[in-house]
């Protein structure tokens, strides 16, 4: 009360704005003014670089409910190996990628939680955390890898990090044993409450790459807004000042925090402008395409072309959530998904899970084969110069383990991986050790990360 009493209400005008030449900011509410008043924002429409200097990318890439172990396990070990039934669409790749066999996510185990392990499975599967057991809006998890990279490399980029999906993310409610909908549904955590939600809409990627309008009308707007980049808070810098002396210490600290914000977005307004848009032959999409698989090769054609353009050199793309009981009528499975995977070891239901698995496998080399067309301005491929990681936080669906799991790690990492491979660990390993080991290699070096205890040193 004595803050008020010192700054008198009537000081500061009933609408209260910062004004400058060819500026006007509304204020957000104060407890100096005699109302509130009503804040609005006006919108206006030597990292990670390989040894030959080309850009180092990394892509993360989620499928649900575990596998057919015995159809995906390779026979031999290291370059003299035979790919398991599942790899076949990836045969012609076979020096482009390698598998292992011996990462773990321990913190997906039930322990003293109980019951949620697709939850917890998707949760850990890119920060090695624990998820707090809740169904609640107090989630709980940790950073995932792509965020990790993304607040040391993203400044390089137009985009710091895409996140990408076929189906809507959930941050509410309860979807497995108490676990929170966020858990299951977000694959990217740019802290441990705040969830990164997927872009399931093929358009609104594609203008995030290129920008919303015919061609010739993103480069005019891109041109109208530069011709006048001015700090807003350069042109009210006088009245701010002015304004200053006559709040109280609350209001203040409030403004300040406001004009922090302001600067923020018209700092990323202004990184975003220092990278031209890319330009593309490719048509916006029209929207989500009803066909699944033509939904996901759309999102990878986006993402590839992200990665060729250098818009982004992160991203994250779970094919459908964890837990998905999805059925694939295109390839004659009639049957949920989630319900295949708990197989209790009958045959029929194991074909039938092959048969997804080898679904899945298709669309990774897809998009494999689509970053190995593209090439950088060496000559190298895009896929060359990408670490791109694919697999699942669970192995055997119908026990819901959380050991040995499907693990591919495809591209050459600017000539720093060891791709044609098959990696047998011979223990279990935290997943997040690999992690660890990627992020080195785009010179992003942190001591941790969730469960990690050091690197894997033969990639």
């Amino acid at each position: 009360m004595a803050n008020q009493a010192t700054h008198p209400r009537h000081q500061l005008p009933r609408r209260s704005f910062l004004r400058g030449v060819g500026a006007c900011l509304a204020l957000p509410a104060l407890e100096s003014l005699s109302s509130p008043a009503r804040a609005f924002a006006a919108s206006e429409a030597s990292l990670a670089i390989t040894p030959s200097g080309m850009p180092l990318r990394m892509a993360f890439i989620a499928v649900p409910d575990g596998v057919n172990l015995e159809h995906w396990r390779p026979q031999g070990e290291g370059r003299d190996y035979q790919l398991g039934k599942t790899f076949e669409p990836l045969a012609d790749l076979k020096d482009k990628f390698q598998i292992f066999t011996g990462f773990e996510h321990k913190n997906a185990t039930a322990g003293n939680d109980g019951g949620g392990d697709h939850a917890r499975a998707n949760a850990s599967f890119l920060t090695g955390c624990r998820a707090l057991k809740t169904s609640g809006a107090n989630f709980r998890n940790g950073i995932s890898v792509d965020q990790v990279a993304a607040n040391y490399i993203g400044n390089q980029t137009r985009l710091k990090s895409l996140q990408l999906g076929c189906e809507e993310g959930r941050a509410t409610g309860n979807c497995d044993s108490g676990y929170s909908c966020a858990y299951q549904f977000n694959l990217s955590w740019a802290s441990p409450t705040l969830p990164m939600a997927p872009e399931v809409n093929p358009r609104a990627v594609f203008e995030q790459i290129f920008g919303a309008g015919a061609p010739s009308e993103r480069q005019q707007n891109l041109l109208r807004r530069q011709a006048r980049r001015q700090s807003i808070l350069d042109l009210v810098a006088e009245q701010t000042h002015s304004m200053n002396r006559k709040l109280g210490s609350n209001d203040r600290h409030k403004l300040d925090e406001y004009l922090d914000s302001v600067r923020t977005i018209e700092q990323q307004i202004e990184k975003a402008e220092r990278f031209p848009l890319p330009t593309t032959d490719m048509q916006p999409p029209a929207g989500i395409p009803e066909e699944y698989q033509a939904h996901m090769r759309l999102m990878f054609d986006l993402l590839a072309i992200s990665f060729q353009t250098d818009t982004t050199r992160l991203a994250t793309f779970p094919l459908a959530h964890e837990g998905s009981n999805r059925s694939f009528p295109e390839i004659g499975i009639s049957d949920g998904h989630h319900n295949l995977s708990h197989h209790k070891r009958k045959k029929e239901n194991l074909d039938k899970l092959a048969v997804i698995d080898h679904y899945y496998m298709q669309q990774l080399a897809y998009f494999m084969q689509k970053l190995e067309s593209l090439k950088d301005a060496d000559g190298s491929s895009v896929l060359d110069n990408s670490m791109v990681v694919y697999g699942c936080g669970i192995s055997d669906g119908d026990r819901h383990r959380h050991d040995d799991l499907p693990i591919v790690l495809a591209g050459g990492g600017g000539g720093t991986l060891n791709p044609g491979r098959h990696v047998d660990l011979k223990r279990d390993v935290p997943m997040t050790n690999l992690y660890l080991s990627m992020l080195d290699r785009m010179g992003v070096h942190v001591e941790r990360l969730g469960d990690s205890t050091g690197r894997v040193a033969d990639l």
